[in-house]
């Protein structure tokens, strides 16, 4: 059972600001208002769940009349996209309901997950460990807790950055527990309810459940994987209208899109975000995995270290059992966030930190056999799909770890991801990637599976393509939701 949508009330001059003119909407006009909410809805503008002004503030906001809203309000409930509940007012939601949020991992024997981008681990894991095991001996005779982070493994991190371009003392690291662990540090430190914060979109799920559990409200930039840079004036806007405390990006390689801004643009929008007072979460969990061209440099640099906090870590570089994530920022916000960190847990554990030391000082010929198996894969897919699936879109990824296809008309990724766990391929509906009831025309595909794997998985959904197609035309098929 999916988990209940909480509430958020949308202030009316907000609303009105993404409405626009109500003197540019079609006529009748409360019929082209209630179209613009619904368009608002279908690109995650307006969160499903959302509770809408009352009719007088937004007739007030838009310097329209109060029956044009009343209409726009009745037009809605009537076709299914508004419920008016008692004590709530008017609340939006949207046919088909909410996409299933519970996207945890499950132990599915014998099934293909494609529904998350985790690779298998290296072969430097075991040696690591190995290593790991010998140096333990020299901790053990202490309490066994190291908050903050092993000396040694923010230090070996911290090299990283300054090779990499960004000049990094140990002090600015944090060690946690993996990349979600990081975000979510940085969430309860710095936002408190009712905050906003600017996210891409579509984005990585688990970051915008962390900006919901922490009471703050999402503002999504669409992310074009063709044209990447736009997000910089996309981005301009949103920062002036929504005035966001803190905006969370992924400039290399996003999940789910594989889009990279250049060099230029991630400085243009670094700037941008500074300069109008928004702390910026960069996930780097992809940065390093470019399977084409070469490395850019690195978003932060060039910013005062308080502008950025930098998260990363070793599950897509190494392999997702091995929870280790950091972040980098100033020394005094990290000593801040080390705190907030110290609260959730003591510290991550000594094994895992020593195993963690010995991969990051080895990174680059880690990074360099996941690399050579990325593009193996991805040239698999992306063959498959072009033999089998030739009508989805898809925009060829430079890196990262999956593809977006941009479904046909008519087609559901939601119908697509119920349809094929029975056939033994395990699929993330589009839906979970967004703010609100958009992306049900996308799916996202991981390569992070052997070839054969991914193979299989593209001739399971060429055949529920046709299966579901041949459904539409013989009756209209209810979207379905898992």
């Amino acid at each position: 059972m999916p988990p209940a949508v909480v509430e958020q009330s949308t202030p009316a001059q907000e609303l009105a600001t993404l409405i626009g003119a109500v003197t540019a909407l079609p006529a009748p006009r409360y019929a082209g208002l209630a179209r613009r909410i619904r368009e608002l809805v279908d690109a995650g503008r307006l969160p499903a769940g959302s509770r809408l002004p009352a009719e007088r503030d937004l007739a007030t906001a838009l310097a329209t009349s109060r029956v044009t809203v009343a209409s726009a309000y009745r037009v809605l409930r009537e076709e299914g996209w508004a419920r008016t509940r008692h004590g709530s007012g008017t609340v939006l939601e949207p046919p088909g309901g909410a996409p299933a949020r519970d996207w945890l991992p499950t132990d599915a024997p014998g099934h293909i997950d494609l529904a998350h981008a985790a690779p298998a681990a290296t072969s430097q894991l075991e040696p690591a460990y190995r290593t790991a095991l010998e140096r333990l001996p020299a901790l053990t005779t202490g309490h066994g807790y190291a908050p903050g982070g092993l000396p040694e493994l923010r230090a070996a991190i911290a090299d990283r950055f300054t090779a990499r371009g960004l000049p990094t003392d140990p002090d600015q690291v944090v060690v946690t527990a993996g990349v979600g662990d990081a975000a979510a540090v940085v969430a309860e430190a710095v936002l408190e309810p009712g905050d906003r914060v600017l996210v891409e979109h579509p984005s990585y799920p688990g970051a915008l459940r962390v900006v919901e559990g922490a009471g703050a409200r999402l503002v999504p930039v669409a992310v074009d994987p063709a044209h990447p840079d736009a997000l910089v004036e996309a981005a301009h806007l949103a920062v002036r209208q929504s005035g966001p405390r803190l905006a969370y990006l992924m400039p290399d390689f996003t999940n789910p899109t594989g889009a990279r801004m250049s060099a230029a643009g991630r400085r243009r929008l670094a700037a941008t975000l500074w300069q109008q007072g928004v702390v910026t979460v960069v996930d780097e969990v992809c940065a390093e995995l470019y399977l084409d061209d070469g490395p850019l440099p690195p978003y932060a640099a060039g910013l005062p270290d308080a502008a950025t906090v930098t998260i990363g870590g070793l599950a897509k570089a190494v392999w997702g059992g091995l929870r280790i994530g950091w972040l980098r920022t100033d020394a005094a916000l990290a000593a801040r966030l080390a705190t907030v960190f110290g609260r959730r847990q003591l510290s991550v554990g000594l094994l895992d930190q020593l195993a963690a030391t010995v991969l990051v000082r080895d990174l680059d010929a880690v990074l360099a056999e996941r690399r050579a198996q990325l593009i193996a894969q991805r040239a698999a897919l992306l063959t498959a799909l072009a033999d089998r699936l030739p009508e989805w879109r898809v925009h060829p990824p430079a890196g990262g770890l999956s593809v977006w296809c941009a479904l046909p008309p008519g087609l559901s990724s939601a119908a697509l991801a119920a349809a094929a766990a029975p056939r033994g391929v395990l699929l993330a509906e589009g839906r979970v990637f967004g703010t609100g009831h958009a992306f049900d025309d996308h799916l996202r595909l991981p390569f992070t599976r052997p070839a054969e794997d991914l193979r299989t998985a593209v001739d399971v959904l060429a055949g529920l393509a046709a299966e579901l197609r041949s459904d539409l035309g013989r009756t209209p098929a209810p979207r379905t939701v898992v």
